[in-house]
């Protein structure tokens, strides 16, 4: 288990990090990664995922709550022996966590990874750790032999 928390204070860590970086350097301009298609920008995202449901921060962090209380019940309670169930739900807490300091914090998330080749909207690195774990996660159930 201790592996398991130590990857989560990473991935905390180079959230916290990246997002530093985003409110001291790329606040002043956008910073171009791969013309036309990767930029870092700015943003001060009020909602939830595409900005939807904008400044209702109590809703979020008290959802976020939920899900980490209900995901730590589960890892402490059924002790889960698939290592890649462990490690998608560490991803998608971590990222959760990494999100919910900044709506305590500042009133918003901030966000910086702009995908424009495809006109995303913009992320961070919690972000991508959500996703990537909710990825694993389901093919974790759906490929796992344990029932």
């Amino acid at each position: 288990m201790l592996i398991y928390i130590l990857i989560s204070l990473g991935i905390l860590a180079l959230d916290i990090y990246t997002k530093y970086l985003a409110k001291t350097v790329f606040i002043l301009k956008d910073t171009e990664l791969i013309p036309d298609v990767l930029y870092f920008t700015y943003v001060e995202n009020r909602g939830a995922a595409f900005g939807i449901m904008q400044n209702r921060q109590w809703f979020f962090i008290a959802v976020t709550l939920l899900i980490i209380l209900a995901m730590l019940f589960y890892i402490i309670k059924y002790k889960p022996q698939n290592k890649l169930i462990k490690l998608s739900l560490f991803f998608i807490m971590s990222g959760g966590i990494g999100n919910l300091i900044d709506r305590i914090r500042l009133g918003y998330v901030v966000d910086f990874i702009d995908v424009r080749i495809i006109n995303y909207p913009v992320f961070n690195v919690a972000d991508c750790f959500v996703v990537i774990g909710a990825i694993l996660l389901c093919g974790a159930i759906l490929f796992s032999k344990e029932q």
